[in-house]
């Protein structure tokens, strides 16, 4: 493992920006009868938002818990809320949100 000195940690600490995290959980009508088509369309979003820049990364989580999805928003807390309200799976209550401001350094990628 790499020796990480004090100077590079302060110096990287300086390039951090804030993001909002977002934990997508299930909601009161997970089993909606139309889930399967608000589910695709919840994708189609979150391509967009991607595509956007505004959607930095999304991992759905496919362990069947409580817990489907974590996103990075690469906006503030208020914004993220607005998106998140407007996704289709929120809307029909398939989904809940959580969010939480979070910092991280830009260039940080999942690795291919």
């Amino acid at each position: 493992m790499k020796t990480i000195t004090d100077e590079f940690m302060m110096q990287m600490m300086q390039t951090a920006k804030p993001y909002t995290a977002v934990l997508l959980k299930s909601g009161p009508t997970v089993d909606h009868h139309d889930a399967q088509s608000l589910l695709w369309e919840h994708v189609r979003r979150n391509f967009a938002l991607h595509e956007e820049g505004l959607l930095s990364i999304v991992c759905p989580v496919s362990e069947e818990n409580n817990l489907k999805g974590i996103g990075i928003f690469n906006a503030d807390v208020d914004q993220t809320r607005i998106i998140m309200e407007e996704d289709p799976c929120v809307k029909a209550g398939i989904f809940v949100f959580e969010v939480y401001p979070t910092r991280s350094f830009p260039g940080d990628y999942l690795p291919k």
